[in-house]
């Protein structure tokens, strides 16, 4: 049930640093890894200051859950230490989620906090006390390759899968990393909750943005770029006014509800533009883009397939989160990347992420993804702006 953390020596001479959130899935990882006789440190980061989050349910990384994970460490027997991150979640996690608000983009803070935070600070802790590895409870897998590296493959469950959010992944933190909840369900999970006597066994998974836990996320981009909150036009393909709104920041490319505008047919944003404050709107149709614009590529895949890009890579691409994979192709142009979508996609906007993987469904391997620039339909002029180089090592 349990998968192999591969590593060296036998459990009881391992540490391993489980960062535990307060939640059912960072709780049971602890509870496997210290049943497997692994000498596990528990490690919550409390992220930003909690306020009304505190005993909110729904709400992530909320102060409840601090005090959460501290109980079911003591239940565990296991060391737990609480470090204050807030400064740097806030510059390089909120900081650049309401800059991203502001250039008209709809970003994901939580591959940012992954990225930024999780696997690169905690994760340097983690091997300052020793640890022979970080473990989370993710749901995807890890396997190790015939070449010694390490893989980033999808969870075995499919409707838990969480690769989309740890794209940006480098090959040397996935060499530290484990997700031992990669090959089970969440109702596999809960039960083995129960069967430690936890009592977050039924606790209710996040589903807020942690730093938002009113759902207006607004509040924080007027407090911190108030100029993405001035009112400007909304405008139809052909440019024509049609209509007001109070912010760019207030919309997201593919949405309906909220324009204010009546009409014979229905109307969506179709994208934003930050600098002149328009909101461009128009039918289903000319949601659907073919090609896109990356930036701040990053590959995990086998290093002999990073050589076919440039003469064009097919591959599988997400382009959100709750999307399963199309099928693509990525190319190099212009000193820089474009990913082709074979079928077209609804609602690309630029700010999320297009992972890439090896297959559409499964337990597909990440081969990496960029960041959404822009987006184009088909026979669209397009051109690929600012060059960004492959990440590739």
């Amino acid at each position: 049930m349990l998968n192999s953390l591969d590593l060296e020596g036998r459990p009881q001479d391992t540490r391993v640093v489980v960062a535990m959130s307060g939640g059912v899935d960072s709780s049971v990882t602890a509870a496997l890894l210290k049943s497997e006789g692994y000498d596990v440190v528990g490690i919550t980061l409390q992220l930003y200051d909690h306020g009304a989050a505190t005993h909110r349910k729904g709400a992530c990384c909320a102060g409840q859950d601090i005090h959460d994970a501290r109980d079911v460490a003591a239940r565990l027997n296991i060391p737990h230490y609480v470090l204050d991150y807030e400064s740097r979640f806030r510059e390089q996690v909120i900081d650049s989620f309401a800059d991203s608000y502001a250039a008209g983009e709809t970003p994901v803070p939580c591959i940012e906090c992954n990225r930024s935070v999780k696997f690169r600070d905690l994760l340097t802790t983690a091997r300052e006390l020793g640890a022979g590895a970080l473990a989370t409870g993710h749901y995807v897998a890890s396997r190790r390759q015939p070449d010694g590296s390490r893989a980033l493959l999808c969870a075995a469950d499919a409707d838990r899968d969480q690769s989309y959010f740890l794209f940006a992944t480098t090959r040397e933190q996935l060499d530290y990393l484990r997700f031992p909840l990669g090959d089970m369900t969440k109702p596999q999970t809960r039960e083995l909750a129960r069967r430690f006597g936890l009592a977050v066994a039924d606790k209710h998974d996040s589903q807020d943005i942690c730093f938002v836990p009113t759902g207006r996320y607004t509040d924080i981009v007027a407090r911190l770029k108030p100029d993405a909150l001035q009112p400007g036009d909304i405008v139809d393909l052909d440019g024509r006014a049609i209509g007001r709104h109070q912010g760019v920041a207030h919309f997201t490319v593919g949405q309906r509800r909220g324009l204010g505008i009546a009409g014979s047919t229905p109307l969506y944003v179709i994208r934003l533009d930050a600098a002149t404050r328009r909101v461009v709107v128009g039918p289903r149709e000319a949601l659907r883009m073919h090609t896109i614009a990356l930036r701040d590529i990053n590959w995990i895949g086998p290093g002999a397939l990073r050589h076919a890009v440039g003469d064009g890579l097919e591959i599988f691409v997400r382009v959100r989160s709750t999307r399963v994979p199309q099928p693509a192709w990525l190319r190099a142009a212009d000193g820089g990347y474009k990913v082709e979508l074979t079928g077209g996609e609804e609602g690309v906007s630029p700010g999320q992420a297009c992972v890439f993987y090896d297959a559409p469904s499964g337990q597909a391997r990440v081969l990496g993804g960029g960041f959404i620039r822009s987006a184009a339909a088909r026979n669209e002029a397009r051109e690929v702006r600012e060059p960004q180089p492959l990440l590739l090592d």
